[in-house]
């Protein structure tokens, strides 16, 4: 069992390393869904390479061509943020729409369609091995590395480049419901928290997450995507309660 829970594991622990940080930006912004409208226009990149039989068979076609469609659908965003502010919300949520529906269309007509999309929506993680982390791993280094050396890429439009560039291997791992779940529920779970050590909390948040459910699903043969975004989810609201009340519990 720990020969496949391990890499699932350090998979989810490889996310949250950059989710997290841009979890919280994205918190900032007020632009809450664009992780599930710029993971959904990737995954119909990946749809379209299962498509086309050409494109299947070209080197690392499932890595390209989603990150073109979540690069375009970013760089698209950062010029509505700049020109349509006040509908930039409502702008990503039709993205999001507009992408699931084209990838349900492209597929209407394919006998393993429906298999595909539950496979883009809830991922594979327990699949993942070891060769797989590789390049996530090399990305998420690189990634942390230019955030640290330079922290107000955050700030400008570069964090759409950093954001697509993540999301798509992200979304190659562990599919776009985990995604969103590791972008928004540890950065929720510490939004409040002034701590110096938020962080680290929102890691810890995260970690226990990923474990709990990869615990539950080996235990009881539970769907590990489902079963981790649940335990995400309680993770963080017993952060937030646990915080919330040492809050106020030291106050006079």
């Amino acid at each position: 069992m720990l020969q496949v829970l391990m890499p699932a594991f350090v998979a989810g622990i490889l996310v949250l390393s950059t989710h997290v940080i841009l979890g919280r930006q994205v918190l900032k912004r007020g632009i809450i869904f664009i992780d599930l409208a710029i993971a959904q226009v990737a995954a119909l990149g990946t749809v379209l390479v299962h498509m086309s039989h050409e494109m299947e068979h070209m080197p690392l076609a499932n890595l390209w061509m989603p990150l073109c469609f979540a690069l375009a659908a970013a760089g698209l965003i950062a010029w509505l943020e700049k020109h349509m502010a006040q509908e930039l919300e409502a702008m990503i949520g039709c993205f999001y729409v507009l992408a699931a529906v084209s990838a349900m269309l492209i597929l209407s007509h394919d006998p393993h369609g429906g298999e595909l999309l539950k496979q883009v929506l809830s991922g594979q993680i327990l699949w993942v091995d070891w060769s797989t982390l590789i390049l996530p791993a090399v990305a998420s280094i690189l990634v942390l590395a230019l955030v640290l050396w330079r922290p107000q890429l955050l700030l400008g439009r570069g964090f759409y480049l950093l954001f697509a560039l993540m999301i798509t291997l992200s979304v190659e791992l562990v599919g776009v419901y985990l995604v969103f779940s590791s972008l928004i529920l540890p950065a929720l779970a510490i939004n409040r928290c002034e701590s110096k050590w938020a962080l680290a909390w929102a890691y810890l948040v995260g970690a226990v997450g990923y474990l709990l459910g990869l615990w539950l699903s080996a235990s009881y043969d539970l769907p590990a995507g489902a079963a981790i975004v649940v335990t995400l989810a309680l993770s963080a609201l017993a952060f937030r309660l646990t915080y919330s009340k040492l809050i106020n519990g030291l106050k006079p």
